[in-house]
């Protein structure tokens, strides 16, 4: 005779894996200059901007990244 109380229980449903897979944010820095002439100063406009404009283009990605993965697990709530 087997008593109820003494059964195994059925198993629990496996948890939810996530991840996260989107890249961390890095420092955004700029090259380091030392113009001397007007043409210099303008080549350190170019250079600076084109910093920012990447470093833009990193933290735009990611948190594009970040707003997909959000959108993900409210749809599993």
């Amino acid at each position: 005779m087997t008593l109820p109380a003494c059964t195994t229980p059925p198993p629990r449903p496996a948890p939810t894996i996530t991840l996260q897979q989107c890249q961390t944010v890095p420092r955004c820095t700029l090259p380091a200059m030392a113009p001397r002439t007007n043409g210099d100063l303008d080549d350190a406009l170019t250079i600076a901007r084109a910093a920012w404009a990447s470093c833009a283009a990193i933290v735009d990605m990611v948190f594009n990244c970040q707003q997909k993965g959000a959108q993900g697990s409210e749809a599993h709530d």
